[in-house]
């Protein structure tokens, strides 16, 4: 009898296990739904030949349905593009799609689609806390070499701050060892059904093998709410370059005894939040709470490190940031109100992509601002093979007396050029004997120059000499010998036409 009783209650074990099964299965398959094919046609401009674009590219990415019927995805997977279409896990159609915000720095996008049917179906996921470290993830995507849908499984091993390859940014990242192949970029890192981050650059090394990165959350979380308003403020800046206070020698001259820790101000920006309370040879001792260490790094999370930056990270324009410095062996306490990052601090634009080239002609001489989208027209082996000049400057900081760099890219030959016509990549330093300020000072410039000549020179006193009047009357001929549409960028018209900057 005890064992006729038991089988029946076997049975319902069985029976409940097959139905978890089934219901495990059926979730699995409701968040695949969720995972977006994308498809980008990208045409990015020549700045070898500003006033072109590079022949266009078929590209594909990962991303996933979140909240509001928005897809999530990575900037780089639809950068410069100009078709896009998107497609669900299991279907073969392709619904147009556009992008509704951007955030390079956080090489993150949303897209929007005008057939909201296409969510019909599928289930927007919702963001979940960072895993702790060694805990298992799963990555999502559609890498290159298929159409189907690909999971990879991995464990999480570092969160620290790390240099997106995408923008050049340094923001907060996770690090996984599972393969993010192309065609990963834009996909979600998944754990228990959250999102946890998206996947987007592998590291490549001879040494590493299936190491990748992805956006964390608290990066996504503030690319969301700054998206909230459909105003792009982009991370917010403090205005300072600080240095490790390792040396206990620098320690004591700072001021510090050997128990403090803190990181050294070595440069304050005019401009920035910072300058009306900090200067260089503070040292900041504590921000937003969090105690910064003579590596310049804190505890963000329990025995777990990352640069300080992560504090400025985590508030948004306008916010009130609390710190405490020590100045002359005085402590102090302080608000910082921040505010939006400009573009750059460095003379060299980082790269900068959706918009066209600025670029001026005068006289068959090529004009444009140096950046590093012309840096990286070199190619995969630009750190070599660009102009060590263009090196040299980016690490060169911008002021308020030189903003920008101007280069004479190259020279279209024609009789007013005579004896240039082999300059190119050549650093102007001033027009006229002024001192240029940047691009559009220096187009201006142009533009009004009522001299009989343009002398411009370099750092080192080198001179190239235009007949005004000669380039004025050879400007069609010129335009219309190397098939270029205009003699300066849409950006110029505009500006010309105000008459003013």
């Amino acid at each position: 009898m005890k064992n006729f009783f038991a089988l029946p209650a076997l049975c319902l074990l069985f029976l409940y296990a097959i139905e978890a099964a089934s219901a495990e299965v059926q979730e699995q398959e409701q968040l695949k739904r969720s995972i977006i094919k994308i498809y980008t046609t990208a045409a990015a401009p020549d700045y070898f030949n500003p006033w072109a674009l590079l022949n266009a590219q078929q590209l594909s990415g990962s991303g996933v349905v979140i909240s509001g019927k928005r897809i999530l995805t990575n900037a780089h997977v639809v950068a410069n593009g100009s078709y896009i279409q998107v497609q669900r896990h299991g279907d073969a159609k392709k619904f147009r799609a556009r992008v509704a915000f951007i955030s390079h720095d956080a090489d993150l996008a949303l897209l929007t689609l005008e057939e909201e049917q296409f969510f019909e179906g599928t289930r927007p996921l919702a963001l979940g806390e960072l895993p702790e470290l060694q805990q298992e993830v799963s990555v999502y995507g559609y890498p290159i070499g298929g159409k189907s849908l690909s999971i990879t499984r991995g464990v999480l091993s570092r969160v620290e701050h790390q240099y997106y390859a995408h923008a050049g940014s340094y923001l907060m990242a996770g690090q996984i060892d599972a393969a993010i192949n192309p065609g990963n970029s834009g996909g979600p890192v998944i754990s228990d059904g959250r999102i946890v981050g998206v996947a987007m650059q592998a590291h490549h090394s001879q040494n590493t093998e299936n190491l990748g990165y992805f956006v964390p959350p608290s990066v996504i979380e503030h690319v969301l709410s700054d998206a909230a308003d459909g105003s792009h403020q982009g991370f917010a800046e403090l205005g300072v370059v600080t240095q490790s206070l390792e040396s206990p020698s620098m320690k004591r001259a700072a001021g510090l005894n050997e128990d403090q820790q803190g990181a050294l101000i070595i440069k304050v920006f005019a401009d920035a939040p910072a300058a009306a309370v900090l200067q260089p040879g503070d040292v900041l001792l504590e921000i937003d709470g969090y105690e910064i260490a003579s590596d310049r790094t804190i505890e963000w999370r329990k025995n777990q490190r990352t640069n300080y930056h992560y504090t400025v990270d985590q508030h948004h324009v306008n916010d009130e940031l609390p710190i405490r410095f020590v100045r002359n062996g005085q402590q102090q306490r302080t608000k910082i109100t921040l505010t939006a990052a400009p573009l750059t601090r460095s003379l060299v634009l980082g790269e900068q992509y959706d918009q066209p080239p600025r670029y001026f002609i005068y006289g068959g001489v090529v004009f444009v601002p140096l950046n590093m989208n012309l840096i990286k027209r070199w190619g995969n082996n630009w750190h070599s093979k660009a102009p060590i000049e263009y090196l040299f400057a980016r690490g060169q900081w911008a002021t308020q007396e030189q903003r920008e760099l101007v280069v004479a890219l190259r020279v279209l030959p024609a009789p007013v050029n005579l004896g240039y016509h082999d300059w190119k990549n050549w650093i102007i330093e001033t027009l006229n004997g002024e001192k240029i300020t940047d691009f559009q000072q220096f187009a201006r410039l142009l533009e009004d120059n009522r001299a009989s000549y343009v002398d411009l020179r370099d750092n080192a006193g080198y001179r190239m000499v235009l007949d005004a009047s000669l380039a004025q009357e050879q400007q069609p001929f010129i335009l219309q010998t190397y098939q270029i549409p205009s003699r300066h960028s849409a950006d110029l018209f505009a500006a010309f036409a105000k008459g003013g900057e």
